[in-house]
């Protein structure tokens, strides 16, 4: 256990190293105006048909690292008022990754390289699936498969029903994105700098886009425009079906964080401590947060509904703010760095901490209305789905919680 929690401090600090690194790169750089290359009348009337654009799955379904392509953070399906521990699975290493949730199977990487597959009410393995490196990506499932990459740069598709690999597409770095998808075609980033759109039935390459700095987040879509964020500092919009950006805007700060879009507006945290409001139909910053003493990155991706943008920081907080004005609603301390994003479920937002907590906090007051101590850093987020949480923690252990019945149910 000692040496797993070394390993893990030090690819923390890798990671961190490699984003300072960027930052420091990218300051000498100067910055060019906000560029829009026309089509935002288009894009405004593309990004209305995002709130009708779902995955192909369940309500009662988790089948990516935000729960939804707009990667909002919220949970369709809902969790008992009382959560108790139903099992735990242990995996050969640290889990940094978000579980997915599909057709009762609960599917998550680890450091040790494995894609593991868990029967949801049971915790008992289903399969493996050895990957090529260690794995910090989350899954994405889609159509009966599912799709992540790994640390040597490897993009995988798997089958749900087997385990077995159904193509696999080489990039020339790392890749944390998670995937996403608009119809036949998935997209994710790598930290090789590029935004990538492959054919879901072989992995095809249809294009790729080349950023500034690593792709680390997850892109989010917008009718027919993917929203990407990066250590280039920029928001992108880039088209779909033929990979050409739309537009870009100026962010200030580079970003780890995944962009939500709620609205027309996208929602992230910066490694610039701040926490940004954007329009897209007019490409500006409509507001931007940043706690008046406390000035730390945000790693976190937001959870965003119409009423409150809740994100955790490294300044061991989660700040709720108003989704128009970007003023504090409340904030959490919680003693520790939360990496974790939070996942809104009805009333309740809940993430984890690097002091091992997982908390459930009421949205409207931020009091805490439940919490577990798993005893180890916490840097993946909570997946909700069949009325369960799921989250795993840098020791291995993966957690579900759920209404425990009596026996003789």
């Amino acid at each position: 256990m000692k040496l797993h929690t070394r390993r893990q401090k030090a690819e923390c600090r890798m990671q961190n190293e490699k984003l300072q690194a960027t930052s420091s790169k990218l300051q000498a750089i100067r910055r060019q105006p906000c560029v829009a290359v026309g089509a935002r009348l288009a894009c405004g009337l593309q990004l209305v048909a995002c709130s009708f654009f779902i995955l192909h799955s369940s309500a009662a379904d988790w089948p990516s690292f935000r729960g939804n392509p707009q990667l909002t953070g919220v949970a369709t399906d809902s969790l008992p008022e009382n959560l108790e521990l139903l099992w735990t699975f242990a995996a050969e290493d640290s889990i940094e990754s978000t579980a997915a949730i599909s057709d009762g199977v609960a599917y998550v990487g680890s450091l040790d390289g494995n894609l593991y597959a868990v029967d949801l009410q049971t915790g008992t393995q289903k399969w493996t699936y050895k990957a090529s490196d260690e794995i910090k990506s989350s899954p994405s499932v889609y159509e009966n498969a599912v799709y992540i990459g790994d640390e040597a740069g490897d993009f995988h598709c798997v089958s749900t029903q087997t385990g077995q690999q159904n193509w696999i597409f080489h990039a020339d770095a790392g890749i944390i994105s998670s995937a996403t998808f608009v119809g036949n075609r998935v997209l994710f980033g790598s930290y090789d700098q590029f935004l990538y759109c492959l054919s879901t039935k072989d992995g095809t390459l249809l294009w790729k886009y080349e950023t500034e700095g690593y792709v680390h987040g997850t892109p989010s879509i917008a009718g027919d425009t993917v929203v990407i964020s990066g250590c280039d500092s920029y928001l992108r919009l880039i088209n779909v079906n033929s990979g050409v950006q739309e537009s870009q805007i100026d962010l200030g700060d580079y970003v780890a964080a995944s962009a939500a879009i709620m609205n027309n507006r996208v929602y992230v945290g910066t490694f610039g401590n701040r926490v940004l409001s954007l329009d897209l139909a007019t490409e500006q910053i409509r507001w931007q947060y940043e706690h008046p003493q406390r000035q730390f990155p945000f790693y976190a991706s937001a959870a965003v509904t119409e009423d409150a943008v809740i994100v955790g920081g490294r300044d061991k907080m989660v700040h709720a703010l108003n989704p128009e004005t970007g003023e504090p609603l409340w904030t959490f301390p919680t003693r520790a760095k939360v990496d974790s994003s939070p996942v809104i479920v009805g009333t309740r937002v809940f993430f984890g901490t690097s002091g091992g907590v997982i908390y459930g906090l009421n949205i409207a007051s931020g009091e805490v209305v439940w919490q577990f101590d798993t005893g180890s850093s916490i840097v993946a987020s909570p997946s909700v789905g069949a009325g369960k949480l799921v989250i795993g923690s840098e020791d291995g252990a993966l957690y579900c919680f759920a209404e425990r019945k009596s026996s003789n149910e």
